[in-house]
């Protein structure tokens, strides 16, 4: 219990690497990717990140687990990136990352249905207080709202936050690590999303050497490692702390459009920074409360450790 609670600022740190990565998708989109094929950029993230892991990994899902794997796919990414992409099309400046940011909030009461975790007054002070925080430094004055884009904005945090709090419920079957568990779940979102693309978007787009390196680095850094920091530090650190770790998308984002992009920030921006940033700071500081070990296979106990979004669009 000792190792554990002494490599747990690693783990936090690891996985803060996912959301921070998240954060850079905005600027990569929009300064090397086509326009306006958010499937197809999608579905580019997805199915080759998730063909490399499980090349990698070279374990398959066995029994229960073709179906489990199907369902985090769907949730974490397939039904995921399409929302998040839909919502940020159709909302002004940023109001997409606001509505996204009530993530922990969903996750904390779903904890509490799935995972036996009661709220605490603190973690919903601090999930309120990173909401409002991401909202200053995101939100810009625009246009009357979208209903479909907000539903679709709602939709894909409530999508993302399941995903994550029944990924700790279900751990890992016996002998399977989070490569695998990414690589299953990337692989059948690539797979859920790619028809869609095709039937919406059509034919893929040219691609010049640009655009290649864009989606290469999408595809490797900004989702297969991404998203094996993040499945990795599921299993080992609460789902609220993993959760909490959001913020950090929107605010590397917005360091990036000030450092490559040329943006500015103004002192609105930086007071909800800090209020956003201690937000993520707070939710790893809280007391977390004993959660039920997920159940394996045949209802054998997996035991572990202790328990996009982006300016103007959220894209992870």
């Amino acid at each position: 219990m000792r190792k554990s609670t002494t490599n747990r600022p690693v783990t936090i740190l690891l996985t803060a690497l996912a959301p921070v990565s998240w954060g850079t998708t905005y600027a990569v989109t929009t300064e090397f990717l086509p326009p306006d094929r958010p499937l197809f950029t999608g579905m580019m993230r997805a199915l080759p990140a998730g063909l490399v892991l499980l090349g990698l990994a070279r374990v398959l899902p066995r029994g229960v687990w073709w179906g489990k794997a199907a369902v985090l796919g769907a949730l974490n990414i397939g039904a995921f990136f399409p929302l998040l992409f839909l919502s940020a099309y159709r909302l002004p400046g940023g109001l997409a990352a606001v509505v996204g940011s009530v993530g922990p909030l969903l996750v904390v009461g779903l904890s509490a249905v799935l995972l036996g975790q009661r709220p605490t007054a603190r973690s919903v002070l601090t999930g309120l207080v990173a909401a409002f925080g991401v909202s200053l430094v995101v939100l810009r004055a625009a246009g009357a709202l979208d209903v479909i884009g907000v539903v679709a904005a709602f939709a894909s945090a409530a999508s993302m936050s399941a995903g994550t709090v029944l990924t700790k419920r279900w751990g890992r079957p016996d002998g399977v690590g989070p490569l695998a568990l990414a690589a299953w779940q990337l692989t059948a979102g690539g797979l859920l999303i790619a028809p869609l693309a095709f039937l919406v978007e059509g034919a893929p787009p040219a691609l010049d050497g640009h655009a290649v390196g864009g989606y290469l680095y999408l595809a490797l850094a900004n989702t297969a490692v991404s998203y094996w920091l993040w499945f990795r530090g599921i299993g080992r650190l609460t789902a609220t702390q993993v959760t909490f770790l959001g913020p950090l998308s929107p605010l590397t984002a917005a360091v990036v459009g000030w450092a490559a992009l040329g943006q500015t920030l103004t002192p609105v921006q930086l007071t909800g920074m800090a209020l956003a940033f201690g937000a993520t700071v707070a939710g790893q500081l809280a007391v977390r409360p004993a959660a039920r070990p997920p159940i394996g296979p045949a209802g054998r106990v997996h035991r572990t450790a202790p328990t996009d979004l982006v300016l103007p669009t959220p894209r992870r």
